[in-house]
């Protein structure tokens, strides 16, 4: 199995309505200290119809990471997570605490 495919894996897990950060899937996948990885390999699929859902994958803070290279899939990002009954504040931040994805040992 790839390095692609084993990140792919644990995002499919991330349930409806739930999100995790880039670090926290990198640890998942075994690949410590990687998040950027993790992000290049969701950018890959974020512009293809997919199976994995890329959009329930956001940095430390809460936030979607927004940049011009995405070509507009930050902002679709917002609408999937929204779509799923996911809040964001003011600040454009999601509350971790309350949305992160806590998979069992």
């Amino acid at each position: 199995m790839s390095t692609y495919d084993e990140i792919y894996a644990i995002v499919r897990q991330i349930p409806y309505g739930c999100v995790a950060t880039y670090g926290q899937v990198a640890e998942l996948a075994k690949l410590y200290g990687q998040a950027r990885l993790v992000g290049y390999a969701l950018f890959k699929v974020n512009t293809t119809p997919s199976e994995i859902p890329w959009h329930r994958v956001v940095n430390a803070k809460g936030e979607i990471s927004y940049s011009s290279l995405r070509l507009g899939g930050d902002y679709l990002q917002r609408s999937l997570l929204e779509s799923e009954g996911i809040e964001f504040n003011l600040n454009g931040k999601i509350n971790l605490s309350r949305y992160r994805w806590n998979p069992k040992p």
